[in-house]
């Protein structure tokens, strides 16, 4: 593939007023990246937006919009439009869980959830690949999890939509090999951000280490950089050997095991 300049770039964002969204925009701006920020919480963004411009004196713009809601991919799109910015790159990050007994968590927050990591992500992939794919050239990260390789008792709607963002972003890497366009998802372990919080609980990371957003951003820009980029890649050792067990073990086995891990944490 063509070599990647980041400086070249502008890179839209999504849940950037916090963990590896904040994270994605720093050191993709320190690399000389012009940003455009979304996520819901527009003071957040305002702050982040600051902060980036003094330090690495790239273009940053902020779109606050709430990812679960209809039509937020085109409303994206209007706001670039009448703001004359033209995105040239795409880090899907937004997501969250809800950690809780399927049967118990709200109609709503199921629907919320499903909007946000899967439906978001899709429509904004296929509102700009085109783009990407006529100027051959730019990238789009999706944001994955190793929950995508096992199930996620306790998580089962977000470790279902991982998976979903891994298959994809999988099958799109090798449906659109040789656009220009470098297509992979980051799959994280446990990170310390906000993730467990929001979820509803600080033990739903199964007991493992967490890692920093800095490091695993760092995984996934590095691995994005390479002159042919892996369609996935997860991020940190451990969580390469925990991936590559899972997915030689019996499907029950796996299963079982997980439900124990996570009854444990619970």
């Amino acid at each position: 593939m063509s070599t990647l300049d980041l400086s070249q770039e502008t890179v839209l964002i999504t849940g950037a007023s916090s963990g590896l969204g904040k994270e994605f925009a720093s050191q993709l701006a320190a690399k000389g990246a012009n940003l455009v920020l979304v996520a819901r919480r527009q003071d957040r963004l305002h702050k982040i937006a600051a902060e980036i411009k003094r330090r690495h004196k790239v273009k940053v713009e902020v779109i606050a919009k709430d990812l679960s809601e209809h039509g937020v991919a085109g409303e994206i799109s209007w706001e670039l439009s009448t703001r004359g910015i033209t995105v040239t790159s795409l880090v899907n990050n937004a997501g969250f869980a809800n950690y809780e007994s399927f049967s118990d968590i709200p109609t709503d927050s199921l629907r919320a959830e499903i909007a946000v990591n899967v439906h978001a992500l899709v429509e904004l992939t296929h509102m700009f690949l085109p783009r990407f794919e006529e100027r051959g050239n730019g990238f789009i990260l999706n944001v994955s999890s190793i929950a995508g390789f096992q199930p996620s008792p306790g998580m089962v709607v977000y470790g279902a939509t991982k998976a979903f963002v891994l298959s994809f972003t999988e099958g799109l890497y090798a449906e659109r090999k040789g656009s220009g366009v470098r297509i992979m998802a980051l799959c994280p372990g446990p990170t310390e951000t906000e993730f467990f919080r929001v979820a509803g609980s600080d033990r739903a990371d199964g007991g493992l280490k967490r890692m920093s957003s800095h490091d695993v951003v760092t995984a996934g820009i590095e691995a994005l950089l390479r002159k042919s980029p892996p369609p996935s890649v997860v991020a940190g050792a451990r969580n390469k050997v925990l991936t590559s067990i899972s997915q030689r073990m019996p499907r029950r086995v796996m299963t079982e095991a997980m439900a124990r891990i996570m009854k444990r944490q619970g």
